[in-house]
């Protein structure tokens, strides 16, 4: 139990993704730049209540975009934090910070700061991306720095996950290369329908119904597909997220949103926090 929340954030959206490597030619990666001005708009924020089996909180998630220092990309930050009784049990605060630049808001810089149970101790963790060169480093701690070769461009975990929202559905299933597991993967991207979500934050709200898939795994095992729901509009909002694990499933569901660019929907704030997905 107490490993659910540490890897909340990877198990989301990292155990999503699947292997191209299936499709003989997978389709290039395509993306909408009017899209990614909106995602990456500079001053988004979502704030998303995470569940386990079936309605038991065990903590929140909460997700910025900023612009970065200098003008020089932007900032993913994703904090997890625990609730309740958890915290008793294992207490949790962990900090994904992925930067990113460029057309395709590739990463250039990836850190991570893990703070959990009961002892004053934090793990950092480091990972620096040439995209030029294809190459990747990375160090734990003061440990050894690990060197590794790539052969194309990559996102990581964070990135690969907002670039998803930018893409272009219109042609077969679009493939983000991620690195996870210190290789390079083909990830495809199914869009697996449109509909109607009655109960998100945004009241009813027409969607795209998306799975990225995988055939590597990733921190945790996990027992199906995670599948998410993004507004079927210029924001692509994720407004809920659902995975399934050995031990019952994740659910993530979006509480609040900031985005000035999707003045529709920015300011939103659920007050009945009750997660229910659509069929």
């Amino acid at each position: 139990m107490k490993k659910l929340l540490p890897g909340l954030c990877l198990l989301l959206f990292l155990s999503s993704l699947s292997a191209a490597a299936r499709e003989p030619v997978p389709p290039a990666m395509v993306v909408d730049q009017s899209l990614v001005r909106t995602v990456f708009s500079g001053d988004e924020e979502m704030h998303y209540v995470v569940s386990w089996s079936g309605g038991i909180k065990i903590g929140d998630l909460f997700l910025t975009v900023k612009q970065a220092a200098n003008d020089n990309g932007y900032v993913i930050r994703a904090r997890v934090k625990d609730y309740g009784l958890f915290r008793l049990f294992y207490p949790v605060n962990d900090t994904f910070t992925t930067y990113v630049r460029g057309a395709k808001k590739l990463p250039y810089r990836y850190e991570v700061e893990q703070k959990e149970g009961h002892g004053p101790s934090t793990t950092h963790r480091l990972t620096i991306y040439d995209q030029e060169k294809l190459q990747v480093r990375y160090q734990k701690n003061k440990g050894p720095l690990k060197k590794f070769t790539l052969t194309g461009p990559v996102y990581n975990e964070f990135s690969s996950f907002f670039i998803t929202r930018a893409l272009n559905f219109t042609e077969g299933q679009p493939v983000v290369p991620t690195f996870v597991d210190e290789k390079r993967h083909e990830v495809a991207v199914a869009l697996l329908a449109k509909e109607k979500q009655k109960k998100s934050i945004f009241g009813k709200v027409d969607t795209l119904k998306v799975m990225p898939k995988m055939d590597f795994k990733g921190l945790y095992d996990k027992d199906g597909d995670t599948v998410f729901w993004l507004t079927d509009d210029h924001c692509r909002i994720p407004v809920a997220i659902h995975s399934k694990i050995l031990v019952g499933s994740l659910v993530a569901e979006l509480v609040e949103y900031k985005n000035p660019a999707c003045p529709k929907w920015t300011g939103r704030k659920k007050k009945k926090q009750k997660i229910e997905l659509g069929d």
